[in-house]
């Protein structure tokens, strides 16, 4: 009987204790979970903030389709055996960068603000830009020759410019050599080829992470990430895994700003890869203005270019990077070691901020008629002035402006009632002709913030044949009795051409006092289109917007 009892109450006590224990277990995963974007992150904490401080880096999608100015790799994807056939045997055999210049291509790419550097050692189709024993689908065995990464990483560093290395799991060589349908995603592997699959990351990742040195970042695109992920972090725990750990959003930004580690990767044009003909790229001042966009929101960006086959940048890109350059020289200041404000923007008016936030950066986009030696004012509702407060212009010395000596150039502000005033002028000569398109940047020194700003969610639109309604929520209403919440919506521009509209219809507004939920209808839309859509709030001293949906 005393023995009964005696067992009863251990296992009570072992019960507890264990309940104890899975308590922790739990507590711990949802604090790992908290704490990084995506469940598993295992990036250091402290590495995924030197990482945010970078801000911009340059993503290098090339491979040997390159030499057809074609997709990167998805062209085999509902291929004809022909095709494939001549693609994994012929086009290896007329692959050579032989104008590749490593360290003048990292120059380029830290000219134009860059700290880091990113290249596709392999993408999906398998083939390789290093001297891999997995394989002979790889770059040494092209009239090129020679090991490209280790000459990418030498250049990379010699440049000063943090390594980053793209890397496929997926890869299209291997099903093609063991007669499996190329497709992404859904691809059904036996035990045994499933086990080759893994293997062959594993081996692959392997050597990336032990023959090259340091590697900073990683950027892993496709299936079977866990491999990779677990061999990198194996070999080199400081890496930063960025797509496969953290939200690496593609072709887009996200509607609001979220202050930890998020890298959006975009191309310049429609396309990853050299694209000669038939292609969009967008101008120097929007992919200026999506790099302070992206900043403000608290992300990084990696923007994408594709090099020529014959190993250099190709010209329209290669300008467009001048241009970045340009700007960046003048106000780098205020991209790098920088995190949110208390919002990302007023209007044109984009702001990053010191991480103490009492400096803020005020970028100044959509005048791209400012004339050199004219002045503008501005009212800034999200920032207060102190008795410290200074003001200036980056990359100006607000004393005197070429050629215009009688010319008053000082930077001034007055705080007022509905915001913080500022008075600039445009004094610096960029080009020889005085007309500089791209934005300018205030820097506020010694400041607070004026508001403890509203916040609003927008969250689904609700669809019958002859209406919508859209559906957002007042999360918190800020510091005033009453706000005016509504939508703003457009036609969606499509995966890669998203980023070249900034024009929203808005729909009408309702007045709210207290947080809740509101709901706007819209009639009359044109049917068959796909349009997006983000809640908003109207303070009486700024917009403050939701993130981006979509509905058809």
């Amino acid at each position: 009987m005393k023995t009964t009892i005696i067992n009863k109450r251990a296992w009570k006590f072992y019960f507890i204790l264990i309940a104890f224990l899975c308590s922790i277990l739990i507590a711990s995963a949802q604090k790992e979970e908290n704490d990084n974007s995506f469940a598993g992150n295992k990036n250091k904490p402290d590495r995924q903030e030197w990482l945010r401080d970078m801000g911009f880096g340059m993503f290098l999608h090339w491979s040997l389709d390159s030499q057809l100015g074609i997709v990167i790799s998805h062209s085999l994807v509902g291929a004809s055996d022909d095709y494939m056939n001549r693609y994994f045997n012929e086009l290896p055999k007329t692959f050579d960068p032989y104008k590749y210049d490593a360290y003048r291509m990292a120059v380029q790419a830290k000219l134009a603000g860059a700290k880091y550097i990113c290249l596709t050692v392999k993408h999906h189709s398998g083939f390789c830009m290093w001297d891999t024993k997995t394989t002979d689908f790889k770059i040494t065995k092209t009239p090129y020759g020679k090991d490209l990464l280790k000459e990418y990483v030498e250049g990379a560093r010699k440049a000063g410019l943090a390594v980053g290395i793209y890397y496929s799991p997926e890869d299209f060589k291997f099903l093609y050599d063991n007669n499996i349908t190329l497709k992404r995603g859904g691809v059904k592997l036996d035990v045994k080829a499933e086990a080759a699959y893994n293997d062959l990351v594993r081996r692959q990742v392997h050597e990336l992470f032990t023959n090259y040195g340091k590697i900073d970042m990683l950027f892993i695109d496709g299936d079977h990430k866990d491999p990779c992920k677990e061999e990198a972090w194996k070999l080199q725990p400081d890496v930063v895994i960025t797509r496969g750990a953290v939200n690496s959003p593609e072709q887009t930004i996200p509607g609001v700003a979220n202050d930890e580690l998020w890298e959006s990767n975009l191309t310049m044009g429609t396309q990853w890869q050299y694209k000669p003909t038939n292609d969009d790229l967008k101008s120097g001042t929007r992919l200026i203005e999506i790099l302070v966009e992206t900043r403000a929101k608290g992300g990084n960006l990696l923007l994408n270019v594709g090099p020529h086959p014959d190993g250099y940048i190709a010209d329209p890109e290669s300008r467009r990077l001048t241009e970045i350059s340009a700007w960046h020289f003048i106000n780098q200041e205020a991209i790098h070691s920088v995190r949110p404000w208390i919002i990302s923007h007023e209007e044109n008016i984009w702001f990053t901020a010191s991480k103490d936030r009492k400096t803020v950066y005020a970028v100044i986009t959509g005048i791209p008629d400012w004339v050199r030696g004219d002045r503008k004012e501005f009212v800034l509702g999200s920032i207060k002035a102190t008795p410290q407060t200074k003001i200036s212009v980056l990359g100006q010395n607000d004393l005197v402006s070429e050629y215009q000596n009688e010319k008053d150039v000082q930077s001034r502000f007055i705080q007022k009632d509905d915001g913080l005033h500022i008075s600039v002028v445009r004094a610096q000569r960029i080009y020889n002709n005085s007309k500089w398109p791209n934005p300018i940047t205030v820097k506020l020194e010694n400041i607070v913030p004026a508001l403890d700003p509203p916040v609003v969610e927008t969250i689904k639109a609700n669809i019958s044949e002859n209406k919508v309604i859209l559906n957002g929520k007042l999360v918190k209403k800020g510091d005033v009795g009453s706000v005016k919440v509504g939508f703003e919506y457009r036609p969606y521009g499509g995966f890669v051409e998203n980023l070249y509209s900034t024009i929203w219809n808005k729909t009408q507004f309702v007045e709210m006092t207290k947080e809740g939920d509101f709901s706007i209808e819209l009639k009359n839309l044109k049917k068959d289109i796909q349009y997006e859509f983000r809640a908003v709030v109207i303070h009486p001293r700024m917009n403050i917007y939701g993130d981006v949906k979509r509905f058809q």
